[in-house]
Formats: C-alpha cells, sequence, structure tokens
C-alpha cells in the first residue's frame, strides 16, 4: 500500500515562508515521481511543482520564482519551500505521485482530475494572512 503524508503546513503572513514535506512509503521511490498540487475553496486542485525522473524541476507560473521543489531519497521525502507568500496561495496543498510525472512536466497536469495521480497524500492546508 502507497502512502503519502505531507506536513510542514500552517498560518503565515503576507511574504512569510513556509516548507512542506511529503513522506513516501510503500514503494519503491524511484519507481514514480512527485509533484505539489493544491486546491483551494471552491477551485479545481491544480499542479503547483513537479521533479521528473532527471531531476528538473517545473513550476506553474503561479509560483515560479517563489516556490522551490526538491527531494531526499535517502529519506523517500519530497519537500515545497515556498517563500514571498501571497493570500491568493492559501489552499490546501497535496503532494501526488504517478509515473507520468517522471518525464512531463507540471503544466500538463494544470488541472488534474485526481484519477489523472496514482496517489495523492491526505493534504495540508497552507493559509496566507494580507
Amino acid at each position: 500500500q502507497v502512502q503519502l503524508v505531507e506536513s510542514g503546513g500552517g498560518s503565515v503572513q503576507s511574504g512569510g515562508s513556509l516548507t512542506l514535506s511529503c513522506a513516501a512509503s510503500g514503494y519503491m521511490y524511484a519507481s514514480y515521481c512527485m509533484a505539489w498540487f493544491r486546491q483551494a475553496p471552491g477551485k479545481e486542485r491544480e499542479g503547483v511543482a513537479a521533479l521528473n525522473d532527471d531531476g528538473i524541476a517545473t513550476y506553474a507560473d503561479s509560483v515560479k520564482g517563489r516556490f522551490t521543489i526538491s527531494q531526499d531519497n535517502a529519506k523517500n521525502t519530497t519537500y515545497l519551500q515556498m517563500d514571498s507568500l501571497k493570500p491568493e496561495d492559501t489552499a490546501m496543498y497535496y503532494c501526488g505521485a504517478d509515473h507520468a510525472l517522471c518525464f512531463l512536466s507540471i503544466e500538463q497536469f494544470h488541472t488534474p482530475g485526481t484519477g489523472a495521480i496514482s496517489y495523492w497524500g491526505q493534504g495540508t492546508q497552507v493559509t496566507v494572512s494580507s
């Protein structure tokens, strides 16, 4: 059974920073690639950042230059460093794992249905106040 567990969410003021973590277990980490998604109330889930199997990161335009995705293979953990946070970044943040993420960019997962990604975490809430 594949499990993804996010942590690190919280409340922060505009301009602040947070680092989200996604710990993976139950499968060979190298079999899948990881990405971060977010869903604000009343909106579709959208792709935020992904890391392909060459270690190349791709980002949604709305977060370029502010967010950084990285991973520690020894810990089977993927991170999302979020800087210069804005109120519009407020959302539930999810990590997802899928083989397609190893060769496709996050732009191709702009608004994926939940069925488009093999595995999801339970989400962690990020709230940014102005």
